[in-house]
């Protein structure tokens, strides 16, 4: 009989993961929650991830305590499964750390998590499409059965690393868009407060609205403002016509 509880939930850490169209969005928080879920769901010690955030990297981790898993990225600088599968952009598959081979392959991570009892290890990218942002770790203990299910605890931790990947990437157009519609948006009404003080100033000295352009441009260039600036002080009738012209008023 299928496990419909253990489906459920799978079901549910995905729509969550995939969920990042919020305004305080924070990605070391969000990875934190998707480390989390890793442990509980591929039956971990800890999780971590590296990622990169502003342009320096970042770690997010999943398990009690937090510290061994900061400590186990930490340890991979000359090496390590996490790493490695950042690098590459590759999966790494299970890799029993009790083995020779991990030893000489990772010796500083080794060492340090044979240490607090980790048993197994391995590392899945985080990419959307051929963008890599970061990759997963996930460390399992000496006491957790190992055998041929490995190879499908690696296909889940891909799968939550790829709904991973696309919370992020969305969160990025997501942010992209509001930023551009609000750039849009002033430019708007930067536009609009530029045509109704020409209008002002044209109305009010019988001109055309070349005419009354010109003066706003000459005036915000001799005093160094920006248009707007200078349009919103016409709306509000604190430039006086003499200060406005400068002295070149005489065709008019």
């Amino acid at each position: 009989m299928r496990d419909r509880t253990s489906e459920l939930r799978l079901a549910q850490v995905l729509v969550e993961t995939t969920n990042t169209l919020d305004d305080d969005f924070d990605p070391e928080l969000y990875l934190g929650r998707v480390a989390g879920h890793c442990v509980e769901l591929l039956d971990a010690s800890a999780t971590g991830v590296i990622f990169d955030s502003a342009g320096s990297t970042s770690f997010a981790v999943g398990g009690h305590p937090r510290d061994l898993a900061l400590g186990l990225l930490g340890a991979q600088q000359n090496g390590g499964p996490c790493v490695e599968s950042l690098g590459t952009g590759r999966p790494v598959p299970p890799v029993r750390l009790t083995e020779d081979e991990p030893a000489k392959r990772w010796p500083e991570f080794t060492a340090l998590a044979r240490r607090h009892g980790i048993g197994a290890t391995y590392a899945v990218p985080l990419r959307q499409r051929e963008t890599l942002l970061g990759a997963l770790n996930v460390f399992v203990p000496e006491a957790a059965p190992w055998g041929p299910s490995a190879d499908g605890e690696l296909r889940l931790a891909q799968a939550i690393a790829d709904a991973a990947a696309v919370g992020l990437h969305n969160h990025r157009a997501y942010t992209e868009y509001r930023t551009l519609a609000t750039q849009l948006q002033g430019a708007l009404t930067s536009r609009i407060r530029i045509e109704q003080a020409k209008g002002i100033l044209a109305e009010r000295w019988h001109t055309g609205m070349d005419e009354a352009f010109d003066a706003l441009r000459r005036y915000a260039r001799r005093e160094r403002l920006v248009m707007d600036l200078v349009a919103t002080e016409v709306i509000k009738g604190s430039l006086d016509d003499a200060t406005l012209r400068g002295g070149w008023s005489d065709s008019w």
